[in-house]
């Protein structure tokens, strides 16, 4: 479980949880699409609290072991600039079948992007706008009032 600056390796998660009994391993990379919601996107910027998100992301996968004992998972997100093509976020996860390894992976993500402090800034051919973590910032802010101002910056392309 690991935020990075780099790019994202899914060779590397598969690795991370290949087992002889391991009969299915699932994969989800997500990438930086050229559209949203009608839009031209021409770039991505991740911004995150890394020990909140990593911490985040390991309760994650503990909750999937909770449910999937014979699970193993390996989550990677990507923070910083990225083009368009590029994975923000690779996932694996093995279980002895592969029913199993599906609901755990689509589990992982869905949970991932409800719940880990990660910030996306969209630019657009328009203009730039910060999506789906706003709220989380406001959440963060209410809990610790002390970051104020630890939140995503506002320059895209630094």
């Amino acid at each position: 479980m690991r935020i990075q600056s780099g790019p994202l390796e899914l060779a590397e998660v598969v690795a991370a949880v290949a087992h002889p009994s391991a009969g299915g391993v699932v994969t989800f990379s997500g990438v930086v699409r050229d559209h949203h919601e009608g839009k031209q996107v021409v770039g991505i910027r991740y911004e995150a609290d890394d020990a909140m998100a990593e911490a985040t992301m390991r309760r994650i996968a503990g909750e999937v072991g909770a449910r999937w004992p014979e699970a193993r998972i390996a989550l990677l997100h990507r923070t910083g600039k990225l083009e368009i093509g590029e994975a923000s976020v690779v996932i694996a996860v093995s279980c002895p079948h592969r029913a199993q390894a599906f609901d755990a992976c689509e589990y992982a993500i869905d949970t991932l992007k409800q719940l880990v402090p990660i910030w996306k800034k969209e630019a657009y051919d328009t203009g730039e706008v910060w999506l789906d973590g706003e709220h989380r910032l406001a959440q963060q802010r209410a809990v610790d009032p002390a970051r104020q101002g630890n939140g995503p910056s506002d320059a895209l392309n630094s």
